[in-house]
């Protein structure tokens, strides 16, 4: 009998994980697979199939938290072409609410080495079976709330985000995050639609000494939705 490799071993090991965790959300709610078309590449990603179905009303007196995390939405298609056309490189990457990872399925396509985080566990673990159903990787993920940022996080290279700013909290949390996570030479991407928090947040890094070199907006076109999607590059002053 001949003994398998231990890489074997592990790769075989991650593979009946990363089954049993997309098994495990479809068990736990209503699930679907939306094909996501990034410039040459197409993601399949398994997501709820009704984010109505994950509103809790606990979740909703406890911070008036709502799933919006479980839908593909137009900024993240467009953060994910951006990261895409970058060489990652291994350098370190943090994505702050990673929803169902499209985005940080591009990164790690790109070559960087990504940690996925938000606020919501299922996010977390609808991450993880995405980018092991599209990559065969075990993910890097944690769970990390804005008002409570782990004082053990590292700082990357590039920290990007998209659609974050539908609330004047998030625009003012989202600077002190920056200043606290980005490397010396660093940079964050932030894309957003044109949420009306959006001015709140280049204020609120105006005044974190954070400069935001250039914007760049790209045009978003899916049937009926049409938008025009803001590309923040940001950098230490």
């Amino acid at each position: 009998m001949i003994d398998k490799a231990p890489s074997s071993a592990r790769r075989e090991a991650a593979e009946a994980a990363g089954d049993a965790l997309v098994l495990a959300l479809t068990r736990r709610f209503r699930t679907s697979v939306q094909e996501a078309v990034v410039g040459d590449h197409v993601f399949s990603i398994l997501k709820p199939a009704n984010a109505d179905d994950l509103i809790r009303e606990e979740d909703f007196v406890k911070d008036e938290r709502l799933p919006y995390w479980a839908d593909v939405w137009p900024s993240s298609i467009i953060l994910a072409e951006k990261l895409l056309e970058l060489e990652g490189n291994g350098l370190s990457a943090l994505e702050l609410g990673c929803g169902v990872g499209l985005s940080t399925l591009a990164a790690t396509t790109a070559g960087f080495d990504v940690l996925s985080t938000d606020y919501y566990q299922d996010a977390i673990d609808v991450t993880r079976a995405n980018v092991f159903r599209n990559l065969g990787r075990t993910a890097r993920t944690r769970l990390v709330d804005w008002r409570h940022v782990p004082k053990d996080l590292a700082t990357f290279d590039v920290v990007f985000a998209s659609d974050v700013l539908y609330e004047k909290e998030y625009a003012l949390l989202l600077p002190i995050i920056l200043c606290r996570v980005l490397a010396p030479g660093g940079v964050a991407l932030i894309a957003d639609p044109g949420r009306v928090a959006a001015p709140m947040f280049v204020e609120a890094c105006e005044a974190h000494r954070l400069r935001i070199r250039r914007k760049e907006t790209r045009p978003f076109s899916a049937g009926e939705i049409k938008q025009n999607i803001d590309i923040y590059e940001i950098e230490r002053g």
